[in-house]
């Protein structure tokens, strides 16, 4: 059986890959490359965002009664990251690279941040909440497309 923790933490790791293969394609001035790079990235970070938001978090509140813990948190940090996103693609289509680079700073750290909270605190938390019901949350996030 897979843990929430097995499934979601690489799903970090993917989407810090693709982040940071974009950014070298921005520092390298390949406009067209980091487009594409940027898209998968943010589609990538979306679609964790939403095996969260629509899945994982309303099964662990259910579960434990807490709406206002540390899924709220990371809410409020998945707004902020996606206002960054938003930002970080305007300067994309401007070829602005110094305004890239500088959101993209920002969002590394938040990322960076949340990534360390939900792996050592939410998602422990989740596994052990969601302990008789890991498989059917897993397999919903897994069938998410």
């Amino acid at each position: 059986m897979t843990t929430i923790s097995e499934f979601l933490a690489p799903d970090h790791k993917r989407c810090d890959d693709l982040f940071a293969a974009t950014e070298a394609l921005v520092a390298s001035g390949d406009w067209d490359g980091a487009a594409e790079g940027f898209s998968r990235f943010q589609e990538a970070l979306q679609h964790h965002f939403a095996m969260e938001v629509e899945v994982m978090f309303p099964a662990f509140e259910a579960r434990t009664g807490m709406t206002q813990g540390p899924t709220a948190v990371m809410r409020s940090e998945h707004r902020q990251m996606s206002d960054l996103l938003n930002q970080m693609s305007g300067a994309l289509a401007r070829k602005d690279g110094d305004a890239y680079l500088g959101d993209a700073d920002t969002l590394l750290i938040i990322m960076q941040q949340h990534n360390v909270k939900e792996e050592q605190m939410l998602y422990r938390m989740a596994d052990r909440a969601l302990a008789n019901e890991l498989e059917e949350v897993v397999g919903r996030m897994r069938a998410m497309t």
